[in-house]
C-alpha cells in the first residue's frame, strides 16, 4: 500500500511559482526551514511523498539527515524508490558530520555510482539552506539578460564552494574553477558526465602545464646559481 510518506511525484504534479520552494510539512520548524525563511518564499504541502523540498516543477531535493544515516537502511530505500519511480530531477544533500562521515562512502557509491543522482554534502542545515536559496536564486535569474553573468561572484559563497570541494580530488582552487567553468552551481548538478570528463581533462592539462612550467623554471634557477 502506497501512503503519502513514500508516494511518487511526478514532474508537474506539483506547481511551484516563480521564486518560491514547496517544502514538505515535515520540515516546518526546522533548522533548515527558519534559516531559509525571508530568504525565499517557504510554503509547506503535505502529501509530497518522497520529496522534501520542491524548487521548480521539474527540480525537487533529497535531504538524508544525520539522523537518518546512523538509523539504517530505510534512505536508501527511499532513493532507490524516487529514481525508479519519479520523472523529477532530484538532488541529494546529505549531512556529513564526524558522526556520519563513516557511512557517506557507502552514499557517494549508492547515489553518484549506482542510481546517476546528484550529491551534495554539507556539514549542517545552516549549510543546506545555503545551498537550496543558491539553487532558487539561480533557477529564478533571467538568463536572457546578459548583464546577470556578473553575479556569478556569488558562487563563492562558504557553502556552494565547501559543496564543490567535498569531490574527491578537489580541492578549493579547482573547486573556483569548476564553479567558474560551468558557470553556477546548477549547471555543475546537471553536467552530463562527458562535461564533467572534459573538465578534469582540462584541470590535467592545466597541471601538466604548471609542472612543466615550474621544472624548468628550477633548471634555469640552477643554471644561473652554477
Amino acid at each position: 500500500m502506497t501512503t503519502k510518506a513514500n508516494s511518487p511525484v511526478t514532474a508537474g504534479s506539483i506547481v511551484v511559482p516563480y521564486g518560491h520552494v514547496v517544502g514538505n510539512e515535515k520540515w516546518r520548524g526546522s533548522e533548515i526551514a527558519q534559516k531559509l525563511q525571508g530568504k525565499v518564499r517557504l510554503i509547506f504541502e503535505d502529501g509530497l511523498g518522497l520529496v522534501d523540498f520542491h524548487l521548480s516543477n521539474r527540480t525537487c531535493i533529497l535531504l538524508i539527515s544525520e539522523a537518518d544515516l546512523v538509523a539504517g537502511d530505510e534512505f536508501k530505500r527511499r532513493l532507490v524508490k524516487f529514481r525508479n519511480t519519479s520523472s523529477l530531477r532530484g538532488i541529494v544533500i546529505v549531512e556529513k558530520t564526524q558522526i556520519s562521515d563513516q557511512y557517506y562512502l557507502g552514499v557517494q557509491k549508492l547515489v553518484v555510482l549506482e542510481l546517476g543522482m546528484v550529491l551534495l554534502p554539507v556539514a549542517n542545515q545552516g549549510e543546506a539552506s545555503q545551498l537550496i536559496i543558491q539553487l532558487v536564486r539561480e533557477q529564478s535569474r533571467d538568463r536572457t539578460n546578459p548583464f546577470l553573468g556578473k553575479q556569478r561572484t556569488q558562487l563563492a559563497e562558504a557553502a556552494v564552494l565547501q559543496a564543490a570541494q567535498h569531490i574527491p580530488g578537489v580541492g578549493k582552487t579547482k573547486a573556483l574553477l569548476l564553479l567558474q567553468r560551468f558557470g553556477s552551481i546548477h549547471r555543475l548538478c546537471n553536467a552530463t558526465l562527458n562535461e564533467l570528463e572534459q573538465g578534469k581533462i582540462a584541470f590535467f592539462l592545466e597541471e601538466v602545464c604548471e609542472k612543466h612550467l615550474s621544472y624548468h623554471l628550477g633548471v634555469h634557477s640552477r643554471k644561473a646559481v652554477e
